[in-house]
């Protein structure tokens, strides 16, 4: 990796050629690569992770149902089963992300390879949809987004948008990042528009004050990529909202992916394209 660190014994180009999630995955599960996904595992659907306990669950899952551009729900386990079995039948979410952060209380504490030690069986796993599993479509159009150009992770920026709130689940949006030409933008939002569970098309382009967002060059996670003069900033809801929203909530424990480090399913990208619907005539 050019922009992110990684103790890992692979790096981003060999994983790259590996052609199956699940191979990644036990990649991810002996500790062997702990940096972002972006541009791993084409035309396979990649996702957030949260984990909170089985009490928070319902208030969660209302949060996701209000705010399903950020937080598209495509899988929630059942209390103490660690398996995503819809998503990725064997797959552990335990272990198999390449790096989790931990929250005691709305604290971030720690950002370990895996979360064995603090699972126990009052849990339950919420699996969200990612931008990063439209990116395929983008490449293939010749639309390459710079983070993956130059293999390092999406820049993504807290906002002063407001969620709609869910109990205790209350917070501000986040969005993910993607500079391009003007004249590009029309054909991205339509490629984009058709994963809706995946965070669909961007819900800004332009000017970043406008979010609330005063400096690209500084963004709250992920990497910093350039936006080339005649660009513009292009903006999607990001998964990473609830880690920003659980800072507030005071839940006892919550676990999430750490931002970029995806959970990659076993359902191929092309099960969640949703292409526009024509209007029939009157």
């Amino acid at each position: 990796m050019s922009c992110s660190e990684s103790s890992a014994t692979w790096n981003w180009d060999q994983l790259a050629r590996l052609a199956h999630p699940r191979e990644l995955r036990a990649i991810f599960r002996r500790g062997e690569y702990q940096g972002p996904t972006a541009g791993l595992a084409p035309g396979w659907v990649q996702a957030n992770l949260v984990i909170l306990p089985a009490e928070a669950a319902e208030e969660f899952e209302e949060f996701c149902r209000l705010n399903a551009q950020a937080c598209p729900l495509l899988e929630r386990t059942t209390a103490g089963d660690p398996h995503p079995r819809k998503s990725a039948p064997g797959a552990d979410l335990r272990t198999d992300l390449p790096r989790y952060r931990v929250f005691r209380r709305g604290q971030l504490i720690e950002e370990p390879p895996d979360i064995c030690h603090w699972w126990r069986g009052d849990l339950v796993g919420f699996l969200l949809g990612c931008s990063f599993t439209f990116e395929r479509a983008l490449i293939q159009q010749g639309l390459v987004p710079r983070h993956v150009a130059l293999g390092c992770n999406v820049p993504m920026y807290r906002t002063q948008v407001a969620c709609r709130p869910a109990g205790r689940f209350r917070g501000n949006l986040v969005v993910s990042m993607r500079p391009y030409r003007p004249e590009q933008v029309e054909q991205v939002k339509a490629i984009t528009a058709c994963y809706p569970r995946m965070h669909g098309a961007p819900i800004h382009v332009g000017d970043p004050t406008q979010l609330g967002i005063g400096d690209l060059s500084r963004p709250d996670f992920g990497d910093a990529v350039p936006v080339e003069s005649g660009e513009v900033p292009v903006f999607w809801a990001c998964g990473v909202t609830p880690q920003v929203v659980v800072e507030q909530a005071g839940c006892e424990l919550v676990i999430t992916h750490s931002p970029g480090c995806m959970f990659i399913t076993d359902w191929p990208d092309q099960q969640f394209y949703e292409p526009p619907q024509e209007v029939s005539g009157s």
